[in-house]
């Protein structure tokens, strides 16, 4: 079972959602993958630990200051060249973007592949299930456009 929680932030309103003790996902209502492929039962919980420690790292976050990645407890459910993706993502400094290409490149070189398509990292970014926290918004198609953003707002 998922526990979940509201919060309401300059991009949307977002739901959070916790399960065995980290984060588990962060969806901004409307955005194309919503909720991702969670078909377990979920409810919400106001006294979440997890949830309102994120909740506080967001509004951190949305004052404009950088709030580290590790200080939360995630885990996204996915595949592990999924996982293996938004890791990577997780490594993206904040002011700085990457290409799908690039991260292509080290997934490749993490897994001892000769290569990688770019367009498969771009259906992992895309289906990131915990948005803003993990920054799928940090990664642009070659030429520097936001091909393929899923999420519906900039961040």
């Amino acid at each position: 079972m998922y526990h979940t929680m509201y919060y309401d932030s300059p991009v949307g309103r977002l739901l959070l959602a916790e399960k065995d003790g980290a984060l588990a996902g962060l969806w901004i209502e409307g955005q194309k993958y919503f909720l991702g492929s969670i078909k377990e039962e979920m409810k919400e919980c106001a006294d979440s630990e997890i949830l309102n420690h994120a909740k506080d790292w967001l509004d951190r976050y949305f004052q404009g200051k950088r709030p580290a990645i590790e200080e939360l407890s995630l885990r996204p459910e996915g595949s592990e060249f999924r996982k293996c993706v938004w890791k990577l993502l997780c490594e993206i400094p904040y002011g700085e973007v990457t290409t799908y290409g690039e991260i292509a490149r080290r997934v490749a070189e993490i897994r001892g592949l000769a290569g990688m398509s770019a367009q498969a990292v771009g259906g992992a970014v895309g289906h990131n299930p915990i948005s803003i926290i993990i920054p799928c918004h940090r990664v642009v198609g070659a030429n520097g456009s936001l091909t393929g953003y899923a999420g519906g707002h900039l961040l």
